[in-house]
């Protein structure tokens, strides 16, 4: 199947009351667990190219393991540029083929996010994909960003309004109690301020952070109106400790096709779980 654009992709999920997986891939053994996964559950899927991937692989390389293994699946993939902070690297992503891009300009000060994110929308639009863009510090470190949970606040209805209303983002990045990596306590989601920010916004909200949150709460966001929800710590813990299980078995196994092998199929299983979880399955 060809791929499907992010903005028709997720607000189907939004539409519809399921949400989107949106799953980073670091490598080809992830990019196959993802898509293997997707297709066990005849479940549309994102593919997150993360910064740290982009730093250890490069883009355009990423971009094309992708293209190299989509004809073995027949469910709708979308491949997503996941918190790029400069505009020229947007560019590069959209002649890559990717089918949506974020901008993260959460660091900068309002005007200047707004800016550049509306020109990163006003391109993902003449071309068709879809457009992210993010209002609010999401807390914890995610490819080498960190936000201090002192730092990280929650969206407010007013900024969340303005910004849609100066960038056209297609679907919105809010902060509203998740933070990136693991968490050292249980997060409680601000769903008040949820159910506020699908009145003002009118439009898909995004849920970053989203390893670790329990399933209730997924569960209660997603109807208050989530509709892409970013997994990645949870899939690295699971390929990791795939591996690991090998050399406790047996230390002497250097075969990476072994240890690679057993890490794909954990993480399979564990974006199999989490597309269960959103609603997703069957959705192809």
């Amino acid at each position: 199947m060809p791929y499907v654009a992010g903005d028709t992709m997720v607000r189907h999920a939004w539409q519809e009351g399921y949400a989107i997986g949106a799953f980073s891939a670091h490598n080809a053994e992830t990019i196959l667990a993802v898509l293997e996964a997707a297709e066990a559950e005849r479940s549309p899927v994102m593919i997150q190219i993360g910064q740290r991937a982009i730093n250890t692989l490069g883009l355009a390389p990423l971009k094309a393991l992708v293209d190299a293994y989509l004809g073995r699946v027949s469910v709708p993939v979308c491949v997503h540029l996941d918190h790029s902070r400069r505009f020229e690297q947007t560019l590069e992503a959209v002649r890559c083929g990717f089918q949506s891009v974020m901008f993260d300009g959460s660091h900068l000060p309002f005007a200047e996010n707004a800016r550049i994110t509306r020109a990163v929308a006003e391109v993902a639009h003449a071309l068709k994909i879809g457009c992210e863009g993010e209002i609010g510090k999401i807390g914890g470190v995610e490819d080498e960003i960190d936000v201090a949970d002192e730092e990280a606040l929650i969206t407010s209805c007013e900024e969340a309004a303005r910004f849609v209303a100066a960038t056209g983002v297609d679907y919105l990045a809010v902060s509203i109690g998740t933070a990136h990596g693991l968490y050292t306590r249980p997060p409680k989601l601000a769903f008040g301020r949820l159910a506020e920010l699908r009145e003002t916004v009118a439009r898909p909200v995004v849920l970053h952070g989203g390893s670790g949150v329990p399933d209730a709460q997924i569960q209660r966001a997603i109807g208050l109106g989530v509709a892409k929800i970013n997994v990645d710590t949870e899939l690295r813990q699971a390929f990791t400790e795939g591996m690991a299980g090998v050399l406790a078995e047996n230390p002497q196994e250097y075969a990476l096709a072994v240890t690679l092998g057993r890490g794909r199929e954990a993480m399979r299983q564990k974006v199999q779980e989490k597309i269960r979880l959103f609603g997703s399955q069957g959705r192809a």
